[in-house]
């Protein structure tokens, strides 16, 4: 195409050394490795063909078994077809460790990666990921540190830390993760991960907003209604329950999914596209959020649980209570459903609803804002003509529509909803999207902050949930509801949005 606009382009990061911690767990098999793959892939080739990963776990395992495994597992999960030669390639570079949790297990990492690093012609660059636990961070880093396997920031090579969401369990866990990461690292060494941020449409809001005119000339309270967000999920919580159950959903959906993109969604235009201007953006939407307080949680938030029902495909599916793993004492939600306020000049009055929950009637993230109606003359005069609206689709079929009104062809003057849609799969074909990981792997490579939470972000919404689950903490003050698994949510959060005279979109 003639018009392409390239304003910043994807370049191959420096040569490194991944060593992902739980390296034989479910993150690593189903996301990390074939990811990593991905990067160094024929026709992709964003890491240079000399880089190195470094599994490090508990388990033992030989190196022909690692790479066996990891083959298999990119196989089955790769968005990318592969490609033998280049998996050859990629395997020559894949080395494991075990001996996590042993005393000794950090000073052999030290002697291991400089021995890949010597045999590879490398820079002691190092990226550790930890996919492990959260309450595992904080030992993790000081093991890391003791070990002298951390280098400052000005260092002629770089050490960085890639944590995996959730950053704690409450804002004083928050706090204290937060406090060991800065004791031993510097907050350019850290990257708070979350996938959901490395998604295409994710990604797409700022350039949405920010060079399209006719919309940030629309975004705000002038003519705004209000605005939802759902993060639906079909799938109940299978073999994650004991993690799970420990969380729930306002933890594990709303205090970073969520909130990143309601950030990305209303904040100011930063004032570059520098990574810090646009933290300092989305951190600024944290500030003038509205707390929900213990007076008010009834008339603003839902929780629930899914009973029985059918799933996606129309099959029984027991209901969370019943779900291997779930304790009888369970006081985890699986659903929530919140009304919220940003109070500052442009958004001052705007409602945000939000939900998210398992056991959804399908797999589907979207963000709708609907805009006020039209005056009460001409065609709306007799009969109400639907409000504008855009949906924003972040999942599973990636585009946004916008929804108008016109003149269905004939003699009589019939009025009739059209939508203009951009599909990312139609536009722009199969595969065109990195997975988020990728996305997400290069940019801390790279050193790129600007998909990533800084601390005050974290801290942040942090302080907004902990207002939540204090108020719940009085379960007489928001009851935990019930929905049929395979349904929209409880009846609940149909009352909630309904007292601004609004339904739920379904996306």
């Amino acid at each position: 195409m003639d018009n392409l606009l390239s304003i910043q382009r994807a370049q191959p990061a420096p040569p490194c050394t991944v060593v992902i911690f739980g390296a034989s767990g479910d993150l690593a098999k189903r996301k990390l490795i074939p990811a990593l793959c991905n990067l160094v892939a024929c026709g992709q080739g964003m890491m240079p063909a000399k880089s190195a990963v470094l599994g490090f776990a508990r388990r033992e395992m030989s190196l022909d078994e690692f790479r066996k495994s990891a083959h298999d597992w990119t196989a089955r999960f790769s968005r990318m077809k592969v490609d033998e030669a280049c998996w050859a390639g990629f395997a020559d570079g894949l080395d494991y460790l075990s001996g996590l949790d042993h005393p000794d297990g950090f000073a052999k990492l030290k002697v291991k990666l400089e021995a890949i690093e010597k045999a590879r012609g490398l820079p002691p660059n190092r990226v550790y990921y930890l996919a492990t636990p959260p309450e595992a961070i904080g030992e993790s880093v000081e093991r890391l540190a003791q070990a002298g396997l951390i280098s400052g920031p000005n260092a002629p090579n770089f050490s960085r830390v890639v944590v995996e969401k959730p950053i704690g369990h409450d804002l004083p866990s928050a706090l204290e993760i937060n406090r060991v990461l800065m004791k031993h690292l510097d907050e350019s060494q850290v990257f708070r991960i979350d996938h959901y941020l490395g998604k295409e449409t994710v990604q797409n809001l700022l350039v949405l907003r920010f060079s399209n005119n006719i919309f940030e000339r629309l975004w705000g309270s002038r003519n705004v209604d209000h605005v939802q967000i759902t993060v639906a999920e079909a799938e109940g919580v299978g073999t994650r329950a004991t993690f799970y159950d420990r969380a729930g959903a306002l933890r594990d959906m709303v205090q970073n999914h969520i909130l990143q993109t309601l950030s990305l969604l209303t904040m100011e235009a930063p004032v570059s596209l520098d990574a810090r201007a646009i933290t300092d953006a989305k951190l600024n939407v944290l500030r003038t959020i509205r707390p929900i307080t213990a007076e008010d949680a009834r008339a603003n938030t839902v929780r629930a649980r899914y009973g029985a029902g059918i799933d996606a495909d129309g099959k029984p599916v027991a209901g969370y209570m019943d779900e291997p793993g779930v304790p009888d004492n369970s006081r985890a939600e699986t659903f929530v459903a919140l009304k919220t306020y940003i109070d500052n000049w442009r958004w001052s009055g705007v409602p945000f609803f939000i939900r998210t929950g398992k056991r959804m009637k399908q797999r589907a993230s979207s963000i709708y804002v609907q805009f006020k109606d039209v005056p009460q003359i001409l065609f709306n005069r007799d009969s109400a003509v639907p409000a504008n609206a855009l949906t924003i689709r972040i999942q599973p079929d990636e585009g946004f529509s916008f929804d108008v009104m016109t003149k269905r062809p004939g003699l009589d003057l019939v009025l009739q909803p059209v939508r203009m849609n951009l599909s990312y799969r139609t536009a722009f074909g199969d595969g065109a999207s990195p997975d988020g990981y990728e996305r997400l792997l290069l940019d801390v490579m790279d050193g790129d902050h600007t998909l990533f939470p800084s601390a005050q972000f974290v801290e942040k919404s942090w302080e907004f949930v902990q207002g939540i689950l204090d108020s719940w903490s009085d379960r007489a003050r928001v009851p935990m509801g019930k929905y049929t698994a395979g349904s929209w949510g409880p009846n609940e959060a149909d009352e909630l949005i309904g007292t601004a005279g609004q339904v739920w979109h379904e996306p």
